[in-house]
């Protein structure tokens, strides 16, 4: 995969409602922005129980955004970036329908997780109790099958969703089918959605076992022998995303975002120091996704104290908005994450939110930025109180009429100027260290031969300076507003440096 910045977004929310519209966008207004998009949830249908994310059919995109043709055309251009969905179907899919119709004389009636094939004689209070689970309640279903058979489904986010016993030739199958049509379509990585939940052991947590590990080889080998590689979604103890990175070719760094307003918030960065010190190098960075903000990803390296001040300046700064779309209330699926724009994190702060893009685009890791922080948008409480969805307060839908706004913001023409010194900058694709500053600051250095870029923050005074250059060449900038660009080339008016190197 190309080593540039990609645009995770959905087809129908960015100027328009089909795959050519956001081609078109790509190459037209935001044109030199983007080596990769990763193509949010694109299958039938686009508008289930979870925006996608419960596909009732995985192999057939939905005939409002266009087809698969659209999506090999898109890739001629653009690294994608799918979703296999990996833990569970739509209950309306033709597979589950026919397993409710005929019950255990259905060709698929080993394709999904049954409670009684994990806990045969029943599970224990213990046992329900170590369960890690997305919502309060149990992640089950009971459900009377057409020839009066009762069962017991598992249905680890909704009830809508019914998980895959990925174990099953039936199940293994499945999931190879769609792995087969990505590749035929130019796919290039593929996105291991929920899988921390795919396989279900009893006397475990049934998350992220030693069997699940296991599972994620074998699924990241077949990946791999299509031709693709495999990204793994995973929202856990940091320590998982450690040792998870041995095994697939990139993982998530869902620890950036709350270290970063960790930061930020405290104007203390040692936190995020320590965590750079041990990060993966083949990672995809992120500071919003369609997801909320996961603050449970900084377990083990901000404290109990840190992470609810995190929480609680997060619902300052929102004025209350992520409080409404956030936690019990409001749909939501995952109870650990703060639904909110990053923008409004940051209390709309400017400033703050192209330091924290910064730090992103030093960060080891392929960059990805989310369409609605890429335009740096607001919470959108108009949608929150239509769907009752807490994360559509950060899925606005825009007009095209709004994006062509959005791009003349000095903020969004600004994180476009970072992008593109990210894409175009030769040290990126060399080595990342971090550099001996005082506590109050943050250092990183890429270097790649003769080639150099250095960022500083001095986060007791919010200055910061990127530097770059070769042996005969030099720049600098401490005021990315004043960042321009043209023919390929960084132009910058060098301003006397505020933080040194």
């Amino acid at each position: 995969m190309k080593n540039k910045v990609q645009l995770v977004t959905y087809v129908d929310r960015l100027g328009g409602s089909r795959i050519d519209e956001l081609e078109a966008l790509l190459l037209g207004p935001l044109k030199g922005l983007f080596g990769g998009v990763h193509l949010l949830p694109f299958f039938y249908p686009i508008d289930g129980a979870d925006a996608g994310y419960d596909p009732i059919d995985h192999t057939v995109v939905d005939r409002k955004l266009g087809s698969w043709v659209d999506v090999k055309r898109l890739g001629n251009s653009f690294d994608l970036t799918a979703d296999l969905i990996a833990n569970h179907v739509s209950i309306k899919s033709p597979q589950f329908i026919d397993f409710f119709n005929r019950g255990f004389e259905s060709s698929y009636a080993d394709m999904f997780d049954l409670y009684s094939a994990v806990f045969p004689e029943g599970a224990s209070p213990e046992e329900l109790s170590a369960i890690h689970r997305t919502r309060p309640q149990d992640p089950f279903r009971d459900i009377t099958l057409g020839d009066g058979t009762d069962v017991r489904l598992w249905t680890s986010f909704t009830a809508e969703q019914v998980d895959i016993n990925v174990m099953s030739d039936e199940g293994w199958q499945y999931l190879c089918s769609i792995l087969h049509r990505f590749a035929e379509c130019g796919v290039k990585l593929v996105r291991l959605d929920a899988i921390g939940y795919a396989i279900k052991t009893a006397g475990t947590s049934c998350f992220m076992t030693r069997q699940t590990y296991a599972f994620i080889g074998k699924l990241s080998a077949k990946v791999r022998e299509l031709g693709m590689e495999s990204l793994l979604e995973i929202h856990s103890h940091y320590s998982h995303q450690l040792e998870i990175a041995r095994h697939v070719d990139r993982v998530y760094d869902f620890c950036l975002p709350p270290l970063v307003l960790h930061t930020l918030f405290s104007g203390n960065p040692r936190a995020l120091k320590e965590w750079l010190k041990v990060s993966p190098q083949n990672c995809v960075t992120v500071l919003d996704t369609h997801d909320g903000i996961g603050v449970a990803d900084s377990e083990g390296l901000l404290t109990a104290k840190q992470i609810d001040s995190l929480t609680q300046r997060v619902h300052e700064n929102s004025r209350g908005a992520s409080v409404l779309a956030s936690g019990e209330q409001s749909s939501n699926i995952d109870m650990h994450q703060l639904n909110c724009t990053f923008f409004d994190a940051l209390a709309r702060n400017g400033k703050d939110y192209l330091i924290a893009r910064m730090i992103q685009f030093f960060c080891p890791g392929i960059p990805q930025v989310y369409y609605v922080g890429l335009l740096a948008g607001q919470n959108d409480i108009d949608l929150l109180k239509r769907t009752n969805v807490g994360r559509d307060i950060n899925r606005h839908y825009y007009s095209k009429k709004e994006v062509n706004l959005a791009i003349e913001h000095p903020v969004v023409a600004a994180l476009f100027q970072l992008i593109r010194f990210r894409n175009t900058c030769s040290a990126f694709n060399g080595t990342f260290r971090l550099v001996p500053t005082q506590e109050h600051e943050l250092g990183m250095v890429w270097e790649n031969g003769v080639n150099y870029a250095r960022l500083l923050v001095d986060f007791s005074t919010r200055r910061y300076q990127i530097q770059w250059g070769s042996d005969s060449i030099h720049d600098s900038v401490t005021d990315v507003m004043k960042m321009s660009f043209d023919s390929g080339e960084i132009l910058s008016t060098v301003h006397e440096a505020s933080v040194r190197c």
